[in-house]
């Protein structure tokens, strides 16, 4: 694994345009369960019954909705950055980082020191919700203080009533255009693109390498498991997203 860390390290000296892509498998080091992985979320509760049309359709699913992320919330709230969000954030402090695309909805990548306008968010945010009538914002803490206080459907105060919807992309609900654009833009002119913890089965997000690898960038999968682009990467290195990452930095630093 040494050289391919080393390599990578080379690629990112080099590099005029480095994209790092996140998936669950950076939250996962932080304490955030992978919805999706056995024994996830979606193995204790049926994926159907939180669509977006359920949601924004009955009292009954947003019901439901809310009861779910009352006990959902205070996991992602509580979490901490771990090695691999300190990892990209140093590569940012270096000024090797163009921007992140992340899968995630944790804000820790934030957290962990990288301007939120080079974090683009394809599945939205959990820390803040919105009205969809009136388009006012409130943070997570607030909605889910009412929660803790007896309310089960919040709702947008008087005059208003609308659905307080939370900032992230649900079940059925379309991907956010504006995110979504700029992120294969920033993939298309990237010169290498370092996926980290995603086995990239979730379209449209899984695109992204693709586009990169399409446009001539040099194509870095980090993941503990295979991937289905593993056969598109120049280098493949499987373990921790953390353990991974803090060595390449390391060496990047050593470099510079």
């Amino acid at each position: 694994m040494q050289g391919e860390i080393e390599r990578v390290a080379e690629l990112i000296c080099r590099s005029q345009r480095l994209v790092v892509f996140t998936g669950a498998g950076v939250s996962t080091e932080s304490g955030i369960p992978d919805f999706r992985s056995p024994g996830g979320v979606w193995d204790r509760f049926d994926p159907e019954e939180f669509t977006y049309q359920n949601f924004v359709g009955s009292d009954e699913g947003r019901r439901k909705y809310w009861q779910l992320g009352r006990h959902i919330y205070p996991v992602i709230k509580n979490a901490e950055p771990n090695p691999a969000h300190y990892a990209i954030a140093d590569l940012h402090r270096l000024e090797r980082l163009d921007c992140v695309i992340t899968q995630n909805i944790d804000n820790l990548h934030q957290r962990a020191g990288v301007p939120a306008d080079k974090v683009i968010e394809l599945h939205g945010n959990a820390t803040r919700t919105r009205c969809l009538s009136c388009g006012r914002s409130y943070t997570r803490e607030e909605v889910h203080d009412w929660l803790e206080r007896g309310v089960e459907i919040p709702v947008c105060p008087p005059p208003c009533g609308g659905i307080i919807k939370p900032h992230t992309i649900m079940f059925g609900e379309a991907m956010p255009v504006s995110e979504t654009r700029e992120a294969e833009q920033r993939a298309r002119q990237s010169d290498v693109f370092v996926v980290v913890g995603s086995s990239l089965v979730v379209y449209p997000a899984a695109f992204m390498p693709l586009y990169a690898k399409q446009a001539g960038a040099a194509l870095v999968i980090v993941n503990l498991s295979a991937t289905p682009h593993d056969d598109y990467a120049d280098v493949r290195i499987p373990g921790k997203a953390g353990h991974v990452m803090e060595q390449i930095v390391q060496r990047v630093k050593e470099r510079l």
